[in-house]
């Protein structure tokens, strides 16, 4: 690699981190609807492009939201908007769901997890742009209790570690359409993402111990230069995207991000 190649490399995973800061913080979606397209960027940098990169870019995503939501939990802590009754609550059934999630992930090949990706973001992408869509619910359900929590709880653990997500547009859905602030549903899906992120990393890491053909500075499928970069960056951010959710216009920023969302989804769906 040369100089300029490094130095591009560098640029990119910290614009990435701060990025995924604001989002984390904002949205309280952990960040990696900005860190897996953008490490699927940067990787041919360090190395030729292999079939593991798609793992290699979920788990570092997963292993960054851990840093990012933490991060963004104490910034809205500090305002006492999260619920940590609700997430003592999920905990249980998230982390189950994440076994889940990885135990698929492990037998899933490369192209097909980009496909999972691609799609899911074009999921997401309509609760953004359409989030008046749900209001016809407002005022008419609770959270979920019993087996509606753990079939919940357990889904959105799963498909968010597949995806490299914090699984916070879900959990903020919930409990906005459950009658909760918007500030809480935001901070609290903050910490979602570090229930999902912590145990999604580690099984990733396992995961990747033996696998070959990895970028440079890789432990299993976690990379380390750009977990250090994201984090040092979204740890910056975080604290900026929490301060703007409580001030900034909710319905133009859902739509921005949106919009967002659908392009990430094609550009996903164009290199499968």
């Amino acid at each position: 690699m040369t100089v300029e190649e490094v130095s591009l490399f560098i640029l990119l995973l910290c614009v990435a981190g701060l990025i995924a800061g604001i989002t984390a913080g904002l949205f309280g979606n952990g960040g990696g609807f900005v860190v897996v397209p953008a490490l699927l960027a940067v990787f041919p940098f360090l190395h030729s492009a292999s079939d593991e990169m798609m793992r290699v870019a979920v788990g570092t995503s997963l292993a960054s939201i851990v840093v990012s939501s933490a991060r963004s939990v104490q910034a809205h802590n500090k305002r006492g908007a999260v619920d940590f009754k609700v997430l003592r609550d999920w905990s249980v059934w998230i982390v189950l769901g994440v076994g889940g999630g990885l135990y698929i992930a492990s037998f899933t090949d490369s192209k097909s997890l980009v496909y999972v990706f691609a799609t899911g973001v074009l999921l997401y992408s309509i609760y953004f742009l359409f989030p008046h869509l749900f209001d016809g619910f407002k005022g008419k359900l609770e959270m979920p209790t019993g087996l509606a929590r753990a079939g919940l709880a357990s889904f959105l653990g799963g498909f968010s570690s597949l995806l490299g997500i914090g699984g916070g547009t879900i959990t903020v859905m919930t409990m906005v359409l459950c009658n909760r602030p918007a500030h809480q549903a935001v901070a609290t899906a903050s910490g979602i993402g570090f229930l999902i992120g912590l145990p999604g990393a580690i099984g990733f890491l396992i995961m990747g111990l033996n696998a070959p053909n990895l970028p440079m500075g890789s432990i299993g499928y976690i990379n380390l230069p750009a977990l250090v970069a994201i984090s040092v960056f979204s740890i910056i951010s975080a604290p900026i995207g929490a301060r703007w959710a409580h001030s900034l216009n909710e319905l133009h920023l859902k739509r921005l991000f949106g919009i967002y969302l659908i392009v990430v989804s094609l550009a996903m769906f164009a290199k499968a």
